[in-house]
């Protein structure tokens, strides 16, 4: 896939079309309500080789009402059965953690961002020096939201799970208009889990004219991310827990640190393969060009005598005369006496 969107830059660091993908581990609800836990999983995003790990911002009060009913029950999906506002309650991210979860972060090598859910987040996240936001796909029609991040003048990143393009196509306008320094647009569907054959990595293309394209993968394992970075994807975005076996409202469309490790690495290596599409080939190939086939003498030849095809073959190995030329060589004679196994040249043909 050609993309030829402009880079962002976050934290001294370019990502986009031509870059090595960006890494992403999301650390969601998987604290479980621990800060050590929250903490461990930074380390985990670090020792895996993530780039980044990315927050949530907001408090069960600014996702909804603390009331049940229809719409406020959970009727089906992943959280069957739970009430919004407890959902919320359990899966925040304290704000009073977040210091400490960004200068933890930072130290170990990592960019610290988040994804506020309402403009007052974003005002406090400011306060952290956040050098990027993230645009929940649930929040993709919240254009005052959107506004707010992109008005801090860092780059936005935008999920798009259950997005028309008409959607993401305003999405993208407004941040723009808003004053943000880049946009990202990660494909995403909104299972959790997403079975690998609903991915529609295709997609990937079509949000191209958008800008800057990633992934934002509940898929299980590596394979959707690596593929995806194979068709284009610049940043790759996953949850990471210490175990699933552990719990939690994320945990089954997590991964665990060595799944992550896997993605860092199958992600690097995919994108290092696409090399740059041009015709040079490359050194690994050096030992194996004397294997190609070229024409050689297959019996004894003498001067004067023709040359046909029982006695010149195209054979390997690839230091006589390409194959391309036994037409031309074939009716001739030969210039002097040839030894069988004597690789081909003109200076051999009369």
């Amino acid at each position: 896939m050609k993309n030829d969107a402009p880079s962002i830059t976050v934290d001294g660091r370019e990502v986009g079309p031509g870059h090595p993908p960006w890494i992403v581990a999301e650390l969601s609800a998987n604290h479980l309500g621990r800060l050590d836990r929250a903490l461990q999983i930074v380390d985990a995003a670090a020792d895996a080789g993530c780039d980044a790990i990315k927050l949530q911002t907001f408090t069960p009060d600014s996702m909804t009402l603390d009331v049940g009913g229809a719409g406020f029950d959970i009727a089906d999906g992943p959280w069957q059965g739970r009430r919004l506002y407890d959902l919320y309650a359990e899966a925040c991210t304290p704000w009073e953690w977040h210091a400490t979860l960004f200068a933890h972060g930072r130290a170990r090598g990592l960019t610290v961002f988040s994804t506020p859910f309402d403009p007052g987040a974003v005002e406090r996240l400011e306060s952290l020096a956040a050098p990027i936001y993230k645009i929940a796909s649930f929040e993709l029609g919240d254009l005052e939201l959107i506004t707010a991040a992109a008005r801090t003048g860092k780059p936005v990143v935008m999920s798009t799970g259950m997005a028309t393009d008409a959607e993401v196509a305003e999405a993208a306008a407004t941040a723009r208009a808003a004053g943000a320094a880049g946009v990202v647009i990660l494909h995403c569907v909104s299972g959790y889990p997403t079975p690998p054959e609903q991915a529609n990595l295709r997609r990937l293309e079509a949000l191209a004219r958008f800008g800057t394209v990633g992934l934002s993968d509940h898929s299980p394992g590596a394979a959707v991310a690596i593929a995806a970075v194979a068709r284009g994807a610049c940043m790759i975005e996953k949850h990471l827990t210490l175990a699933r076996a552990d719990g939690g409202p994320d945990a089954g469309f997590s991964l665990e640190p060595q799944e992550m490790a896997e993605v860092v690495r199958g992600c690097r290596a995919a994108w290092a393969a696409l090399g740059d599409g041009s015709a040079r080939r490359p050194p690994s190939e050096d030992t194996s060009r004397p294997f190609r086939r070229s024409l050689y003498v297959v019996a004894d030849v003498a001067a004067g005598e023709p040359l046909t095809a029982d006695n010149v073959r195209a054979i390997r190995p690839g230091f006589g005369l390409a194959p391309r030329e036994l037409p031309g060589v074939l009716g001739r004679r030969a210039a002097v006496a040839i030894r069988r196994g004597t690789p081909l040249a003109w200076e051999l043909v009369a």
